[in-house]
């Protein structure tokens, strides 16, 4: 990059970190109404957005063959009618959410006179550095606008045809509602995301989505607050009481409804007492949906009787510890419910783990135990979703213990002012001699 580029860079940033001071003074019709015209627009350019797509996806066949982008990445380029309608959905869903500005979550009276608020607040300027799927760029932008927050974007190169006709849809309805244009900024090269990492001062938070190798040089090269998870190693646990037909469909459904998401299961714990029973059974229906097995030791032995001619290999110590994105399921036998706890939270990456039991303190203790951002009971791991939550949307998961966790939507992007309100208080009136009390009364 050239120092006239990183100059016109640095123009783009300070003016949509300017576009963010304006979004936060905008009440929250204006942002909705935004939001609503965004998800008109979509709806009403489909086929155009879905012809672009098609160009993007032809292209990525010549960049799969070439070894620039992975299978699941190009499975996760593909847009159809009905995702577009999803989008639209998701955006209008995230326009009817709560204003999650100027919420009161504090108000104390310190002396009469004297009281302190908390009051929530957009966190300023956002960068989102995503690779492959163009629906995240809309998901991104609505709940940037919502909470008064600008964003940059940058969308991975496979995606830019599909990216540019959605972005264009995003820009036009910002302009119908007299907003900033640049409040929203798409990024197309990756010496951007370089000069991105070192925008201190400029830029408040960094949302990276995308492979383990993108969030991972994302945090290891910026000093600025970095907010996503590197991988995503879920699992399934099914306890020895559990229902064997409700532990297969929810195997199925976990591994092979969308094998390229990060909430898809990569490990299948089973306890020793169940195994015999449950791993013929979930085998043949993962086998009949072409998923590929890694078995340990004690579930090879077993499910190699049944299926001499499978598809099956013996796993390796690094299977516990890989996000496939992919039709592949490693599987082990555990001895208790403590060593299936001991194994996710050993190798897993605290995205979401489900355990299948019927029994409520084993729930409780397993809920507990699990060091992650999603524990469910009896549920597919793929609800772990913003827009299935209800959110309309999501920024990204969230696997760090720190505020937001989980799926990231429009109370992630907010944080907080304390506002405190006096007539004429001072400090020296609380010290020293005769110094007055405080009253600390909180308002209800």
């Amino acid at each position: 990059m050239t120092d006239t580029a990183k100059k016109n860079l640095n123009q783009i940033l300070s003016e949509a970190k300017q576009a963010s001071a304006v979004l936060s003074n905008l009440d929250n019709d204006t942002r909705s109404g935004a939001l609503e015209d965004m998800a008109h627009a979509i709806q009403e350019r489909s086929a155009e957005i879905l012809s672009a797509n098609s160009q993007d996806l032809a292209e990525s066949k010549k960049l799969l063959s070439e070894g620039k982008i992975t299978a699941a990445m190009a499975d996760r380029l593909k847009l159809s009618a009905a995702k577009v309608r999803d989008i639209a959905d998701g955006i209008r869903q995230v326009a009817t959410q709560p204003d999650p500005l100027g919420s009161t979550t504090l108000a104390r009276d310190l002396d009469e006179g004297l009281t302190l608020y908390r009051r929530t607040c957009p966190i300023g300027l956002l960068a989102v550095i995503f690779e492959s799927r163009p629906d995240a760029l809309p998901q991104i932008a609505s709940l940037a606008i919502k909470s008064g927050n600008a964003a940059v974007l940058k969308g991975g190169k496979e995606a830019q045809t599909t990216l540019a006709v959605l972005f264009d849809c995003l820009t036009a309805a910002l302009k119908s509602r007299g907003m900033p244009a640049s409040s929203l900024v798409l990024l197309s090269t990756r010496e951007d995301v370089e000069s991105i990492l070192k925008a201190e001062g400029l830029i408040d938070l960094i949302i990276p989505r995308g492979s383990n190798h993108l969030v991972r040089h994302i945090q290891e090269n910026t000093k600025i607050p970095v907010l996503g998870h590197a991988e995503g190693v879920c699992h399934l646990y099914v306890h020895d009481d559990a229902d064997p037909d409700m532990a297969v469909r929810l195997a199925v459904d976990s591994k092979t409804q969308y094998p390229a998401a990060c909430n898809s299961i990569e490990t299948l714990l089973v306890h020793k007492n169940i195994a015999a029973r449950y791993l013929p059974l979930v085998a043949a229906a993962l086998l009949d949906r072409q998923v590929e097995l890694r078995l340990d030791e004690p579930s090879y032995a077993i499910v190699s009787k049944f299926f001499p001619d499978a598809n099956l290999a013996h796993a390796t110590i690094d299977d516990w510890s890989t996000e496939y994105c992919d039709l592949v399921l490693s599987v082990k036998i555990v001895d208790s419910l403590d060593q299936a706890i001991k194994h996710i939270n050993e190798y897993g990456s605290h995205h979401t783990e489900c355990i299948v039991t019927t029994d409520a303190k084993a729930f409780e203790t397993f809920f507990k135990s699990v060091n992650s951002s999603g524990v469910f009971w009896k549920a597919s791991t793929r609800f772990a979703d913003g827009f299935r939550y209800g959110f309309g949307a999501e920024v990204g998961i969230s696997t760090g213990k720190l505020h937001p966790r989980g799926p990231v939507g429009l109370e992630g992007l907010v944080t907080y002012k304390y506002e405190l309100i006096g007539d004429g208080h001072v400090v020296s009136d609380y010290s020293g001699e005769g110094a007055k009390k405080f009253l600390h009364r909180d308002r209800s």
